[in-house]
Formats: C-alpha cells, sequence, structure tokens
C-alpha cells in the first residue's frame, strides 16, 4: 500500500524518543509532518531532524506536528535526541513489528530493513495532502516542505 493524496491516511501508535505515544489519529485538528529517515546516528538523517528541531516554531505557527520517523528503537530514538539536543520534536519508533508502519506506507525497502526517506503531509482531516519521497542520500528541503505547509 501507498499512501496517496486525499486518501486517508491509515492510523498508527508509536512510542517516541520522550517516553510517550504517539496515535496519528489524536492528531486530528492539526497538520501532522511526517519526516521518514532512514536509519538514526546517520549523517543525513541527522541534518534532516535538525532542520525539524530548528524550525519547531515555524511548524506550530502553521498548525503542523512534525514528527520524525524511522524503525530505529525508542531507547536509540531518545540517546539520539538528546545527542542532538532535539528537545521539541518528537522522534517516533517504527520498531516493533519492524518497520510496519514503514510497511503500510509503502516506504519500506526490504533490501535496506529500514524505511526510505520521505516528507509525508496530513491534514487536519486526516488526509494525505502532499508526499515527496527522496534517494536516501538526499536532505530534504525544509523550505519546500514549510512551502506546501503554507499553501494547505
Amino acid at each position: 500500500m501507498k499512501l496517496e493524496k486525499g486518501k486517508l491516511a491509515p492510523d498508527f501508535e508509536l512510542a517516541d524518543n520522550q517516553g510517550g505515544k504517539v496515535k496519528l489519529s489524536d492528531l486530528r485538528g492539526k497538520k501532522v509532518l511526517l519526516s521518514w529517515h532512514p536509519l538514526a546516528w546517520t549523517s543525513v538523517c541527522t541534518d534532516q531532524m535538525r532542520a525539524l528541531e530548528t524550525h519547531f516554531d515555524d511548524f506550530e505557527k502553521l498548525n503542523t506536528v512534525a514528527l520524525g520517523l524511522s524503525v530505529d528503537s525508542a531507547p536509540s530514538k531518545k540517546v539520539w535526541a538528546d545527542v542532538l539536543s532535539i528537545k521539541n520534536t518528537k522522534l517516533l519508533a517504527d520498531f516493533y513489528p519492524h518497520g510496519k508502519v514503514a510497511q503500510d506506507q509503502g516506504l519500506f525497502l526490504e533490501e535496506l530493513g529500514a524505511s526510505g526517506r520521505a516528507n509525508i503531509i496530513i491534514d487536519e482531516k486526516g488526509v494525505v495532502q502532499w508526499v515527496k519521497v527522496y534517494d536516501i542520500p538526499e536532505l530534504p528541503d525544509i523550505n519546500e516542505v514549510l512551502d506546501v505547509l503554507k499553501s494547505l
């Protein structure tokens, strides 16, 4: 299954780096950015998650919750977020069953054992409005994401 613009995003609940859980349907009323990265502790993924944290206030002004997702475990995400000084942005662990949410969204790469890199914007009603998949080594342009959010 692939996420498509105009379709309802499938619900999920994942552990986060802050010791809690995030359920997508609980975020209705806000836009949601699902920012998928293959693996924590890698350079491009680090820059991608730092960009979310740097623009946390911009996302809030746009009524948007930005979430970083990968197949790493929640304890790994917690330590990684601490090392990167990510205090506001929630980093979600699609760890067990391994990569299930990434699989449900058509983003799991079997040969890598991880998700691909992608940004998905979901509107206040839970409907997918924008999907962009990137090559693994490509850093997503955070300004492009912000521009898309402003246009919604």
